[in-house]
């Protein structure tokens, strides 16, 4: 369908040629217009710049949520290999719940096995700050870089 047919309400500021949702304004009623807009096949009311933005916003979250996983059970497994008094079904539970989150994403985005390795690199770096920090012990008693393998 064409932007002649579409059934789509005109802009509010059609004479500016500006768009009906304001982004910066209210962006989920700018996301609900660029959806009728996307569906109507009103190809020139679409706000391709930040559609673009969005999107490429869509990839960054994905990886973020894989990496924050990843991180937690780091975090985890080193406070468990580095306290062992400390050791509790919590971390177990936590470990073995963001795995099946690692296992969920990589299901739902399989492209992101190809940056797994550098992700794990990312989230262990991480890991290990925090877990000097949580544990009281030194930085340097953590490995440098990842001691754990994974199968991905």
């Amino acid at each position: 369908m064409g932007d002649e047919q579409a059934a789509v309400t005109p802009p509010k500021h059609a004479a500016r040629g500006t768009i009906t949702s304001d982004y910066e304004v209210d962006v989920h009623a700018w996301v609900q217009e660029q959806v009728r807009f996307l569906r109507a096949g009103a190809w020139s009311r679409l706000d391709i710049e930040h559609l673009a933005d969005e999107i490429a916003g869509v990839g960054r979250s994905e990886r973020h949520a894989l990496t924050s996983a990843l991180n937690v059970i780091l975090l985890h497994l080193l406070k468990w290999d580095h306290q062992p008094a400390r050791r509790s079904r919590s971390w177990v539970t936590s470990i073995r719940t963001q795995r099946c989150v690692v296992e969920e994403r990589l299901d739902d985005s399989p492209s992101l096995r190809s940056q797994f390795e550098g992700l794990v690199a990312r989230a262990y770096h991480r890991a290990r700050i925090e877990a000097a920090g949580e544990t009281g012990l030194d930085e340097d008693i953590f490995p440098a870089t990842c001691p754990y393998a994974w199968n991905a």
